[in-house]
């Protein structure tokens, strides 16, 4: 395998379920990089705003807490963790609870903002595989590496109840959808597919075979740099 730049930023996004953190913690294991999950600060900051009994469906009172708590990132990607004022929260930000509340904090501008400045100084000068729902269209769009995963949404609720545990596949299918919708509409960095990007289906594959398809083409950009 080849070496590759110590400034490289490989951007993954795509909705929930579709691979993304598997997909990118194994690519950057591979190519020796650091790995950023962007979805877990905005589930750190709804756990606090939680915490701190906000309103989350009061975008003003979200707002008005954004740049109080100190939200740390680490980036390795065979230990990734999520640090919320001296608390690991790794296991915390999955609860019901935060998957009820992420989406109408995540939409909230301040919190974006708040957020946004957090993860470009965590991708700084490079090295980095980072993920999400607006990495290569607003967060990195400098990235040189953009990949938009997607699968069936029956593969992804299936994939997703797995991760939780047994949950109600048709329960978490539906919860899945209704992300998507919300994310896809919002005003403040909405999901979509970056330009540039590519597109890459993931239901038929598994998942060491995407993390194959994905170092490809970063290798393939190193090649050519």
């Amino acid at each position: 395998m080849q070496t590759i730049s110590d400034d490289i930023v490989v951007a993954i996004d795509g909705p929930s379920g579709s691979g993304k953190s598997s997909t990118s913690r194994g690519v950057a294991a591979r190519l020796g990089l650091r790995y950023l999950d962007t979805g877990a600060m905005y589930r750190a900051m709804t756990w606090w705003m939680l915490r701190e009994g906000v309103d989350v469906h009061d975008p003003e009172a979200v707002a008005a807490r954004v740049g109080e708590p100190e939200i740390l990132s680490g980036t390795d990607p065979l230990g990734p963790s999520i640090v919320v004022e001296g608390v690991d929260v790794g296991l915390a930000i999955r609860s019901a609870d935060v998957n009820a509340a992420v989406s109408p904090v995540s939409a909230v501008p301040q919190v974006r903002a708040r957020l946004l400045e957090l993860q470009r100084d965590t991708i700084g000068a490079g090295g980095i595989v980072v993920e999400g729902r607006d990495i290569g269209s607003v967060v990195a769009p400098f990235a040189q590496v953009k990949v938009y995963l997607t699968a069936d949404p029956a593969a992804r609720a299936q994939r997703r109840a797995a991760e939780e545990g047994g949950s109600d596949v048709d329960a978490t299918r539906e919860s899945l959808l209704a992300r998507d919708s919300i994310d896809a509409s919002r005003d403040a960095s909405p999901l979509t597919m970056a330009e540039g990007a590519v597109h890459l289906d993931t239901t038929a594959y598994t998942l060491d075979e995407v993390i194959d398809q994905v170092v490809a083409l970063v290798e393939a950009v190193e090649t050519t740099a």
